[in-house]
């Protein structure tokens, strides 16, 4: 599987981004596609995610009501619509593809990850 993400960059806080992931080379018809964070200093943690065989969308509680995440099958393509952002939404986020389900928040069960794109929100 090859992720490509694009759409991150500098907002300041109250303002929206969207991120787009480019998925090419699925191995298999039912999995969990979505993004995960990482902060300087901090672990790596789950944002949102989202099942293909049904659609279902999982969200860290962090993000819950703000970000939204949807998958456009034709174009292969899953967004993550993040508004009103917060700096302590600053980070590199990557998409990445793994189980499907809630487990796919968890970056233990991650198989493929983008190469990250830097979201940096002023206050």
């Amino acid at each position: 599987v090859q992720l490509v993400e694009s759409g991150g960059g500098l907002v300041q806080a109250g303002k929206s981004l969207r991120l787009s992931c480019k998925a090419t080379g699925f191995p298999s018809d039912d999995y969990g596609i979505g993004w995960f964070r990482q902060a300087p200093g901090k672990e790596r943690e789950g944002v949102s995610c989202i099942s293909s065989s049904d659609g279902t969308p999982y969200y860290a509680d962090s993000v819950k009501g703000r970000f939204t995440i949807s998958s456009d099958l034709v174009k292969s393509t899953t967004y993550m619509q993040m508004d009103n952002l917060q700096t302590e939404d600053t980070a590199v986020y990557y998409c990445a593809t793994g189980i499907p389900g809630a487990s796919c928040l968890c970056p233990a069960f991650v198989d493929s990850w983008g190469q990250g794109t830097q979201v940096t929100v002023s206050s």
